[in-house]
């Protein structure tokens, strides 16, 4: 078994253990996107991981994150400087964050700067949001946050469907398909997270507000959708929206989440239909 044959096989069981909600449509991609997306998915969430993480201190953090958006800055992403950084803390940190030179390695040159630079920028932009302790006040704060956290999802992603087949994408349209999944999430989380003493609603906000700020970004999701015409691409994006969608409709109800079985038949839905 080749090096990258066996780097693709490792990924894909990483990305299995990391997210339940990407790991299926990512596994329907055809061989070149399925690569590709995966590859810029687990970088994003190796960063992710360092941010989310509920042992490390703030500023172990914010060191962590500033000195990762730099290292992606560079020409050349350097290994052994990021195995360094995260020597004193490797047996906290989950294997995708610890193995992000080979999520680079293994994204395909054409796109694997534009890879970098998102993971960069959401590296820098959630640094800033560690420095705030989360606090969120205002809609701005809001946008701003699920911008670093999940908007630049949507804008690698459309970066990768232009460099695959050209297909253009609304760049606000994109950010609107991130943010609606990161809304449903805070939705999700919002007993948890006041628990831990974070707190994702704006000052005033009620839950229906946020609610609102949910619908509002997946209609922007829908309307991305609407945009594309390529098929594989197509089925892709939408088995994470209807998705969430459905966890919305699900949390209205006053259930925590969908069940196993409605997950199931929504994506067999969207692949059969």
């Amino acid at each position: 078994m080749s090096d990258l044959v066996k780097l693709e096989k490792e990924a894909m069981h990483t990305l299995k253990l990391t997210s339940r909600t990407f790991y299926i449509p990512i596994k329907l991609l055809k061989p070149k996107l399925r690569k590709t997306v995966a590859s810029a998915y687990l970088c994003m969430r190796a960063i992710d991981e360092i941010e989310d993480h509920e042992q490390l201190d703030s500023d172990v953090k914010l060191q962590l994150l500033r000195a990762t958006s730099e290292l992606l800055k560079q020409k050349h992403f350097s290994a052994e400087e990021y195995q360094q950084l995260l020597q004193p803390y490797e047996e906290m940190l989950p294997e995708v964050t610890l193995r992000l030179a080979d999520w680079i390695q293994f994204c395909p040159d054409g796109i694997v700067d534009q890879v970098r630079d998102s993971t960069s920028i959401m590296a820098s932009g959630m640094a800033d949001w560690v420095e705030k302790d989360w606090q969120i006040s205002t809609k701005e704060d809001l946008d701003d946050y699920t911008y670093y956290v999940a908007g630049l999802v949507g804008v690698m992603l459309s970066d990768i469907w232009l460099w695959y087949d050209n297909t253009e994408t609304d760049p606000d349209l994109a950010i609107g398909y991130g943010r609606g999944l990161q809304a449903v999430n805070v939705l999700r989380n919002q007993d948890e997270d006041a628990e831990r003493g974070v707190k994702f609603f704006p000052d005033n906000w009620t839950r229906a507000d946020m609610f609102q700020y949910a619908e509002e970004n997946l209609s922007k999701a829908d309307e991305y959708i609407k945009s594309i015409k390529t098929h594989n691409i197509i089925l892709f994006c939408k088995i994470p929206l209807a998705l969430a969608h459905k966890t919305l409709n699900a949390l209205k109800r006053g259930n925590i989440k969908m069940t196993r079985k409605e997950v199931e038949s929504t994506v067999d839905e969207i692949i059969n239909g």
